[in-house]
This record gives C-alpha cells, structure tokens and sequence, in this order.
C-alpha cells in the first residue's frame, strides 16, 4: 500500500498525517508517477494554515520529481520510464505515488537529479517568471530581493547576477548573509539589525530600485515601496509574515507613481507552452552552471511536520526536499 501526507483540519503542522492512500490506474490525460523526491515550499504553510483554503480532507504540496509508471488514454508524449518533474496544482505532491494530469509534466534531464528537480521546479520557475516576464531585467539595474538566502531567493540572486544585475539581498542573520553573498547577491541585508529601506538608499546613492522583489509580506511592503525609484515596480509574490493589509492606493502616488502586482506562478504557466518554455530556461541555466541548486535540508516525507516546524521558524537556507 502507498502512503501520502494529508491534513483534516487546518492548523499547526500537527495537523499532518501519514496515510495509507489507494492510487489506482490514470485516467485519460494523466501519468501516475512513482515520486522519489517531493518539495517543500511556503505555499505548503499557506494550505495548511487555511490562508489558502483547500476542500478537506486534502492532500498537500505542488512540487515533485520521478518516475512514470503508467499514462492513461490520450497521453503521446510520456512514457512508462520517463523521468519527469512538475510544480502547481492539483495538490498532492506529498505522496509515495499519484496520478497527475500529463500536460503539467515536464520531462528532466538526464544530468539533473530528482532531488534537484524536487527543489527546482515551482522556486526556479518562480525566478524564472519574476526575472523574465514580470519584471524583464536588464543588465546594470539593480534589484532588492527579500529573503535572498532562501529558495527562491538564491536562484534570483545566481540568475539577476548572471544577467548582469546588481542585487541586493535581505536576510535574518550572518550566516544566511555568507550564503546569499556566495550566490550572487552583491549586498546582504542584516534586516534584524539594519533598516533595509535606509540601507537601499544608501547603496543606491538615494535613486531606489526600479523593481522590489518581496516573498515577506506584511512585514517588508511598506518598507519595499519606498526603495522604488520612481515608476518602480513593487512584486509581491509572497506572505511570509502574513498577508499585506489593505492600504491606500494613494501611497503609490505619493511615492512616486508606483506599480505593484500580486503574481502567482499558476498563472505564469497555465499555458503548456508557458510551462514548457519557462521550464527549458531554467534547466538551461542549471545545466550551464549559471545557477546551482542548493538542497539545504533533507527530511523523510512521513516527517513532513518537523519540516514544516522548521521553515516557519526561518531554520532553513536553500531548499527543503522530502524523501518518500
């Protein structure tokens, strides 16, 4: 019998439970995937939690990589054998074994482990669509990116490095400094000691950035706006301290006749093509050596709420892998 992660309630990681599943044949337009590595992401919280509400019970996780076992009806391009990674819905990702829709499959290079399309897929896609369609970056800007030292946060850092960007990170402590320094990011944020809008400035000669990158939420969004430059564009693609409240639209006036949007990565790639796309760039830029992908923490699936105990408590750098 195979197993998966799976929550009745919303709450704490208590909440997660180690369940005997039945995973039957695919349907028509699916692939079932025997998973050998499984990632973890701070959208997994946000259900959890019920900041995202998901139908319960449910199953839990965007983010996996392995082996295709079967395809139903109608499937051409994958195979039994094929090995394939994927990011986004429908939740599940927390599993030994699941059947998926085809079409959100990506085949992964031979070169790349599982364990790195595990950790790559929905952060590296994320850098991919913030760096490349949200925000087209061009050489000689510089960048502020919140939390430099996580997972998304050090594919953007090796990624606007390798367009020519100057970046600017932010970070909790020392060490995840010396990471972030390590992977591209030209200016390391202490935030628990240095007000980062004061130091934006300073680094900026006053001028702001033209784009704030910001995964944090309450706690970082008015300080991010006023880094922007002029005509800047606010990101806000996360809410690590909790969802932005309501504010006044008027502030952006104030500030400069800003622009803020509110992406997410389904969107980005809710297009095959999209998905395809943004998928060969970024396998691109790993097989170049232009971004590594740092794995910082290993944990058994069936451990899944230790995991989580420790990315709310801002314990982890890079990214976190499940092990079914």
């Amino acid at each position: 019998m195979n197993h998966a992660i799976r929550f009745r309630q919303v709450g704490g990681p208590e909440v997660l439970c180690w369940e005997e599943v039945e995973v039957g044949s695919p349907g028509p337009g699916e692939a079932r995937v025997r998973q050998h590595a499984v990632g973890l992401n701070y959208i997994d919280v946000y259900h959890r939690t019920g900041l995202y509400p998901a139908p319960l019970p449910s199953g839990i996780g965007m983010e996996g990589a392995g082996v295709v076992e079967a395809v139903g009806e109608g499937v051409s391009d994958l195979a039994p054998g094929d090995r394939v990674a994927y990011a986004g819905g429908p939740l599940g990702a927390y599993a030994e074994v699941r059947c998926l829709p085809a079409h959100r499959l990506v085949k992964l290079p031979e070169a790349l482990s599982f364990e790195q399309g595990a950790a790559m897929m929905l952060q590296g896609l994320t850098a991919q669509y913030l760096l490349r369609r949200t925000y087209k970056l061009k050489a000689g800007e510089t960048i502020l990116i919140h939390a430099a030292a996580g997972g998304v946060g050090l594919i953007v850092c090796q990624w606007a490095k390798a367009l020519g960007a100057t970046v600017i990170g932010t970070v909790g402590s020392d060490a995840k400094a010396e990471l972030a320094l390590a992977h591209g990011c030209d200016h390391a944020i202490v935030y628990t000691r240095e007000n980062f809008t004061a130091r934006v400035k300073e680094i900026t000669g006053g001028a702001g950035v033209p784009v704030v990158y910001d995964s944090v939420g309450k706690d970082s969004f008015l300080g991010s706006l006023d880094c922007l430059s002029p005509l800047g564009l606010m990101v806000s693609f996360g809410s690590s301290s909790g969802p932005v409240p309501p504010f006044d639209l008027g502030q952006l006036t104030q500030r400069g006749s800003l622009y803020v949007t509110r992406p997410t990565l389904a969107t980005y790639t809710a297009k095959r093509e999209d998905l395809t796309a943004g998928a060969q760039e970024l396998f691109q830029m790993v097989l170049e050596g232009k971004v590594k992908i740092e794995v910082g923490q290993t944990w058994a699936l069936k451990d899944a709420a230790g995991a989580h105990r420790n990315l709310e408590a801002r314990l982890t750098t890079g990214s976190t892998v499940l092990l079914p």
